[in-house]
């Protein structure tokens, strides 16, 4: 052998070997697209087993914040027997649409106030649809810390109310879908989806008193004056009923203070009416969680590996998940790993249905730092610019009842490069705050559109029957 042979051999054998240290470092991308180019199991080359997972259930201790135009979860749910009860209370602001004009027309014009209608925008519902609530209407107290210029947390204290209900409304749930006809002098109309609240007249009257000087009375000279006189709305649920309802304070189409009043012109009396809008920021969706039947227990309990697994739409609760097999394992090529949970039937999950999306994420120790999956790879990414791809990564609930969740690029990287086996998070928010090392900082992911819209229990991993629990399949061939 020459030595243009003997060097061609050479190459030759140091392009195999970094060929071969390639695929053990990186997973074979065609089997991103999916299963079927998975190659097939042969218990040859190519190997499938489950790895247990640890599994523990924990409160979801939720930092999200309630933005101007998200939804606001509003009712009781009192008898949830698989995780207990529920409150959501909203508050939001209300403006003149334009400062510096009177907007009763003329003062002395204004014989009286016909009558107040608060209309809030409703979207849907969450629980028993034939369940009766009550709502009632009371004013923010200009004590109560409120104000348009923060972003309140789902967690946030009630806020203090001041002086009598402004007024309440007592509806069925599965009704607001349903048209409504409001006749009114020269004023007929025909709505739906909206939630229609009386308010007192008295309300109207104070509105009707305000002005546009520049003094303490004068609320329509500009927004910070009209603040200092009517700090916002505060509803609230009795606490009775089944469900939550979905209402879209800043929805100026629906929501909106209506005040009906009489005014003489041209020498005759006619109705019209004002509207006033949440057209600012200030607004806060206060919900309360009080954990009850199984989901409560399993909070409680000191066991390190639970055999269900109970997830509440944010903000409530989440599952700590832990993989030590992958500790240890080495030296495979990992055509895919993904992680199965599967759903367990629950009392009364006919009318507390499953969240649309569940969300996987890796958490330090403490849990107060998470991170998404793959951030760290600078192709092949699930996540793009911070957009959530559920058709890569998986979260939603497939055709076999199952979530998947695929972490083969994660899974690779602790299996060739001994990377950190981190633990896991389980849970379904509305967004979640991510940090990704690729892009050096932290940033926001949208998952759910509502808060409090689904929950499951899941088969934990220690579920009495080994083909449900939770647990990851892997499929990989060895070096």
């Amino acid at each position: 052998m020459n030595y243009t042979q003997k060097v061609l051999s050479g190459l030759a054998l140091v392009s195999a070997v970094a060929l071969l240290f390639s695929a053990c470092r990186k997973i074979n991308d065609a089997t991103d697209v999916g299963d079927g180019l998975i190659p097939p199991i042969d218990n040859i080359t190519t190997f499938e087993t489950f790895l247990d997972i640890e599994s523990d259930n924990r409160a979801y201790l939720d930092s999200n914040k309630v933005y101007y135009g998200d939804e606001h979860a509003l009712g009781y749910i009192g008898n949830d027997p698989e995780f207990g009860a529920t409150n959501g209370e909203s508050y939001f602001t209300i403006s003149h649409a334009n400062y510096m004009i009177y907007p009763f027309l003329n003062k002395d014009s204004v014989l009286a106030i016909d009558s107040v209608i608060l209309s809030l925008s409703y979207s849907g519902y969450y629980g028993d649809s034939n369940s009766t609530q009550t709502l009632r209407v009371y004013e923010i107290a200009q004590n109560a810390g409120f104000n348009d210029t923060t972003v309140y947390k789902y967690s946030h204290p009630a806020f203090a109310t001041t002086g009598p209900e402004l007024g309440s409304k007592t509806y069925q749930v599965y009704k607001l879908k349903d048209s409504v006809l409001h006749i009114r002098k020269r004023d007929t109309t025909k709505v739906a989806n909206i939630i229609r609240i009386p308010i007192s007249n008295q309300f109207g009257e104070r509105l009707k008193g305000y002005d546009t000087t520049n003094t303490a009375n004068g609320g329509y000279r500009n927004d910070s004056i009209f603040k200092t006189l009517f700090r916002g709305f505060a509803v609230r649920p009795d606490a009775t009923g089944n469900a939550v309802v979905f209402i879209n304070a800043s929805d100026n189409q629906k929501t909106k203070l209506t005040v009906y009043y009489q005014v003489k012109r041209n020498g005759s009396i006619d109705t019209t009416s004002v509207d006033f809008f949440h057209s600012t920021g200030g607004e806060a969706n206060l919900i309360n969680r009080t954990p009850g039947g199984g989901w409560a227990g399993y909070l409680a309990n000191s066991i390190p590996n639970d055999d269900l697994l109970y997830i509440n739409s944010a903000p409530g609760s989440a599952a700590w998940l832990r993989i030590p097999a992958l500790d240890t394992f080495r030296n495979v090529v990992v055509h895919r790993a993904e992680i199965i949970a599967n759903p367990i039937r629950s009392s009364q999950d006919e009318q507390f249905i499953q969240p649309g999306a569940l969300f996987l994420d890796r958490i330090h120790a403490t849990g107060d730092t998470a991170s998404t999956f793959d951030a760290d790879m600078s192709v092949g990414n699930n996540f793009t610019n911070f957009t959530y791809d559920f058709a890569s990564f998986g979260g939603g609930l497939k055709t076999d009842s199952t979530y998947r969740f695929n972490i083969s690029r994660y899974v690779q990287q602790i299996v060739t490069n001994r990377a950190t086996n981190y633990r896991l998070r389980l849970y379904a928010p509305v967004r979640t705050f991510l940090f990704s090392p690729i892009y050096g900082e932290t940033n926001q992911l949208y998952v759910n559109q509502s808060p409090v819209a689904g929950r499951v229990v899941l088969a934990g991993g220690a579920y009495v029957n080994p083909a449900k629990r939770i647990r990851l399949r892997l499929v990989y061939s060895r070096l």
